[in-house]
């Protein structure tokens, strides 16, 4: 599998898995929207006058954005240079655990296991075996049975499954539903660093600024229980020398593992405590 072929397809991919998933025609107040836009427009002028952008900066500007478009990378686009913010925004309340980006790779519909599952893989899968296990609480400290820990990564070659050729549709992908007392037990493979896909527009733009392309190893989670609220979070390895340039920015310390070795890889305790709903 080429890197050129996945990255090609890889916005287009992301476009259409997003416009399969949410309603783009959501419901903002006229106010909402003026307000928010207002201030877009003002920031983009005030950066124009400050730097004294010429035309020729300015037509560059407009081919990157048809770029993107026709790259269908704009949900890559956003989601590692915007969605940060809007995560720290959303949970800023928050009393539980810390979360983190969703990203482009999400697909809803993983298969469902119980709460100590293998999650779907090639016989052949390559990565060094990691075994993910914790327990889901309220911030009272209450267990919270049945609740459902959605996991999705790249393999050990940095690649989706449904992102990327060649890769069985849900491998490494999976939905556990926690026992009686909250708690999981995850076996999946350590994921690894990757570079963003940079043959498209997005790329382009990183090449320009002089910019790391580089994403940290993550596991992607979202966690959720009856009448509490879902987080959003990744989990990352020590060590990893992408942690302090994370192109997404979405690092927290608060999401770094502390493995342990183990006698078939490593094991890994995280536990998820979520605020009510």
């Amino acid at each position: 599998m080429s890197e050129k072929t996945t990255a090609a397809a890889t916005g287009a991919s992301a476009t259409e898995h997003f416009r399969a998933t949410v309603n783009g025609a959501a419901d903002v107040p006229p106010e909402r929207v003026d307000a928010l836009v207002n201030d877009v427009l003002q920031s983009v002028h005030a950066t124009i006058r400050a730097h004294r952008v010429t035309y020729s900066e300015y037509d560059a500007l407009k081919a990157w954005l048809i770029q993107v478009g026709r790259d269908g990378e704009w949900p890559l686009f956003l989601d590692v240079f915007v969605e940060h913010v809007v995560e720290e925004v959303a949970t800023a309340g928050r009393a539980g655990s810390k979360g983190s980006i969703e990203g482009p790779f999400y697909v809803p519909g993983a298969p469902e296991f119980g709460a100590d599952a293998t999650l779907p893989m090639r016989d052949d899968e390559q990565g060094v075996r990691l075994t993910l296990h914790g327990q889901v609480r309220s911030v009272d400290g209450t267990p919270l049975p049945g609740a459902k820990v959605d996991i999705w990564q790249d393999d050990a070659a940095g690649f989706y499954s449904q992102f990327a050729q060649n890769i069985p549709e849900w491998n490494l992908r999976g939905v556990i539903t926690a026992d009686e007392n909250g708690r999981f037990r995850i076996r999946t493979i350590q994921p690894t660093p990757y570079q963003i896909p940079i043959d498209g527009a997005t790329g382009a733009l990183i090449r320009a600024a002089n910019w790391p392309a580089y994403r940290p190893a993550h596991l992607h989670l979202k966690v959720s229980a009856a009448a509490h609220q879902q987080i959003t979070s990744q989990l990352y390895f020590p060590g990893d020398p992408h942690n302090e340039t994370d192109i997404a920015d979405a690092v927290k310390p608060e999401l770094i593992l502390q493995p342990t070795p183990a006698a078939d890889g490593i094991d890994v305790e995280y536990d998820f405590i979520l605020d009510p709903a």
